[in-house]
């Protein structure tokens, strides 16, 4: 009997077009880069594999140059509790990775991914030593910080349209995820797993916000015509 390999057996060596996926290499002087490139690794999640989960420590700090996770964790009472999905160009653990705690949400696939992960004393190092990899993570905390705050709001909104609108108003956020653009590749039911909602009221849901001319459905995602509209509207 065969054992698939591990998310973390799997890790191996970013191409060039994957390294050129990473954003905050740019943002690193050409010595920097040449320290931290060879101990960069990327592994190929599936879906429903983890790449992190509750009351493990910290090893890597991860990003996503392509796929879509989820963050999440589960309540007392057993159901799961989804806290924004992650699409590409999303780093995320930095307050855990600054702090060296053990994890206190689940990463996880939904659909077949590439993850970059930065081993965890490389990004001690980073924050000792470059300017420009601090102003990333300052940066990145401080989209945080709005992005959960805006997450405790959308416990308490019950209409579909308005859950919606401010999910693809995070997932669409270009400082913390800068590699989504104008379209986002994302399913039906992937939309309706990262909001709590059926497929069928997703589909619903974005009828009309595709009416409202703030977003477009096209083949295989959604393109985005109004952020701010996304951030703000409101619905009856």
């Amino acid at each position: 009997m065969t054992t698939e390999p591990s998310v973390y057996q799997r890790r191996r060596a970013p191409t060039p077009t994957e390294l050129q996926e990473i954003p905050w290499l740019a943002l690193l002087r050409s010595e920097e880069r040449e320290r931290i490139v060879p101990q960069l690794v990327v592994s190929d999640p599936q879906t429903g594999d983890h790449v992190c989960r509750v009351g493990r420590p910290v090893t890597y700090w991860f990003g996503v140059i392509s796929g879509l996770l989820k963050m999440s964790t589960d309540s007392e009472s057993g159901q799961t509790m989804t806290f924004t999905g992650v699409p590409p160009g999303g780093w995320f653990g930095e307050g855990t990775a600054l702090k060296r705690e053990v994890y206190r949400y689940n990463i996880q696939a939904l659909r077949p991914s590439v993850v970059a992960g930065l081993p965890l004393e490389t990004f001690h190092w980073l924050i000792d030593h470059s300017l420009g990899f601090n102003r990333f993570i300052m940066h990145q905390l401080n989209e945080r910080l709005g992005q959960f705050i805006a997450a405790r709001e959308l416990d308490r909104m019950n209409n579909p349209e308005l859950r919606l609108a401010r999910h693809l108003a995070t997932l669409f956020n270009p400082v913390l995820f800068s590699g989504v653009g104008e379209v986002l590749r994302i399913t039906q039911q992937e939309l309706a797993y990262l909001v709590g909602l059926s497929r069928q009221r997703v589909n619903e849901a974005l009828r009309v916000l595709e009416a409202r001319q703030l977003i477009r459905v096209e083949y295989g995602g959604l393109r985005i015509l109004d952020l701010n509209g996304l951030r703000t509207a409101q619905f009856s």
